[in-house]
C-alpha cells in the first residue's frame, strides 16, 4: 500500500494563537487538559518518545520520519491552511523546503474551511466566534496557486500518475467546484507540470460521486460522518443522543464497530482512496461536544488494517491515506503515545512491509 499520513503542524507558536488563547498555545494545550468524560474513558493521553514536542525543532522531524519510515508510511500530507493570501501554521512546512530536510515525501492538504473557536478547543465564551473566515475572492487562486508551486517542484514530493498529489479538504465548499479544477489542471499544465492529481475529502460516502463530478480524480472517503450518523439513528441511543446535542455528553461508539464502516462496498471503488485511521477522540477540543471512538487497541487496529489491504491488493491504485500522523487532539494518532508506546506503529509495519 502507498500510505499517505495526514500531518497536523500545530505543535509550534503562532502570533494568532497567542492572540486567540494566550501566550504560546499549542495542540498540547488542550491534550493536556483533557478529562475522562465516562468510565473507561482513555483521558489524558500522554505522548511517549518523542515528548511534548515542538515542530520547528529540526531533530524532532526527523525523528518523526524515522519512526515513519519503518512503518512503512511512505510520505507525510501537510495540512495545509491558506486564507486569501494568507496562510498560518506554514513554518513546519517552510522549513523542511529551506532546509531540504528530512529528506522524505510529503504533499499538502488544503484545509479549505473558516476557523471559530471551537475549531481547536470548546470555547465557552463564544463558541461560535469567528477567528479566521476562508473566503474566495476573484484571482486569489492564481496567487494560491503560485505559493505552492514550488512545493510540487521539490524532488520529494509525492506524485499519482506522474501527477502532484493535492488534497481538498473541503471540496463541496468550493463556490464553483468544477471551475476551481479546470483552472488549477490549467495553471499546473502551463506551468510545465503534468496536470494535478487532485483528491477530494468526504466525511460521508453519499458525497463522492458529487466530489467526483467537480472534477476531482479520486475521493478519500473518511466516514466519521456515517459512522456518527448510524449511532444516531439507533433509537435505543437517544437519549444519550439528546444529551449529545445539548452538549452534556459525549457520543461513544465502540472502535471495533466503527471501522467496520471503514470497508464497506464504496472503498472497493478505484476512484475512492480507503482510510486507516488509528483512533478517534475529539474530546480534548470538544469536550462533551465529542465524538469518541474507545477501545481502540494494536489488536483491533490489526484487523483494520488487514481489511484495508485486502481492499486495495485488487486495486490499480494502491494509495491509502492514514489519518493521522499526530492529530493528539482529535485523539487521531499513530505516533507513540505512553500507553502503546510504538505497538500500532509496528502493526503497520508488519502488514505493509514489501515481500522479500
Amino acid at each position: 500500500m502507498r500510505v499517505i499520513a495526514y500531518y497536523l503542524p500545530q505543535f509550534h507558536a503562532i502570533p494568532e494563537n497567542d492572540e486567540w488563547w494566550g501566550k504560546d498555545f499549542t495542540e498540547w494545550v488542550s491534550v493536556r487538559n483533557a478529562k475522562p468524560l465516562f468510565c473507561g474513558h482513555q483521558q489524558p493521553v500522554e505522548p511517549g518518545e518523542l515528548g511534548y514536542y515542538n515542530l520547528l525543532d529540526p531533530e524532532v522531524r526527523e525523528r518523526q520520519v524515522e519512526l515513519a519510515r519503518e512503518a512503512g508510511i511512505e510520505g507525510f500530507c501537510y495540512w495545509h491552511y491558506w486564507f486569501a493570501g494568507k496562510q498560518l501554521l506554514e513554518k513546519p512546512l517552510e522549513q523542511v523546503m529551506a532546509s531540504g530536510k528530512p529528506d522524505y515525501p510529503f504533499c499538502i492538504g488544503w484545509a479549505n474551511e473558516s476557523w471559530k473557536a471551537k475549531t481547536w478547543i470548546d470555547h465557552q465564551n463564544a463558541p461560535d466566534k469567528m477567528l479566521i473566515e476562508q473566503t474566495y475572492p476573484d484571482g486569489d487562486d492564481e496567487r494560491h496557486f503560485a505559493s505552492v508551486l514550488p512545493l510540487m517542484r521539490d524532488k520529494r514530493y509525492i506524485h499519482v500518475d506522474g501527477k502532484p498529489l493535492l488534497m481538498v479538504y473541503r471540496p463541496l465548499q468550493l463556490p464553483d467546484g468544477k471551475a476551481w479544477t479546470e483552472r488549477w489542471q490549467q495553471m499546473a499544465r502551463e506551468a510545465g507540470l503534468n496536470g494535478l492529481y487532485l483528491l477530494g475529502h468526504a466525511l460521508y460516502s453519499s458525497e463522492v460521486d458529487d466530489v467526483l463530478a467537480l472534477g476531482f480524480d479520486a475521493v478519500n472517503l473518511v466516514p466519521i460522518g456515517d459512522t456518527k450518523r448510524d449511532r444516531l439513528l439507533a433509537i435505543r441511543h437517544w437519549p444519550t443522543f439528546l444529551k449529545h446535542v445539548c452538549g452534556k455528553a459525549p457520543l461513544s461508539y465502540d472502535y471495533r464497530l466503527a471501522i467496520r464502516v471503514f470497508s464497506d462496498a464504496v472503498m472497493r471503488r478505484e476512484d475512492v482512496v480507503p482510510t486507516i485511521l488509528p483512533n478517534w477522540d475529539h474530546s480534548p477540543r470538544s469536550k462533551k461536544r465529542a465524538f469518541i471512538m474507545h477501545q481502540s487497541t494494536p489488536q483491533a487496529f490489526q484487523e483494520h488494517v488487514e481489511s484495508i489491504k485486502e481492499i486495495v491488493d485488487r486495486k490499480a491504485n494502491q494509495l491509502v491515506m492514514l489519518k493521522s500522523w499526530n492529530e493528539w487532539g482529535e485523539g487521531n494518532y499513530i505516533e507513540p503515545d505512553a500507553r502503546w508506546g510504538r505497538q500500532y506503529l509496528n502493526v503497520l509495519g508488519e502488514i505493509n512491509r514489501p515481500c522479500a
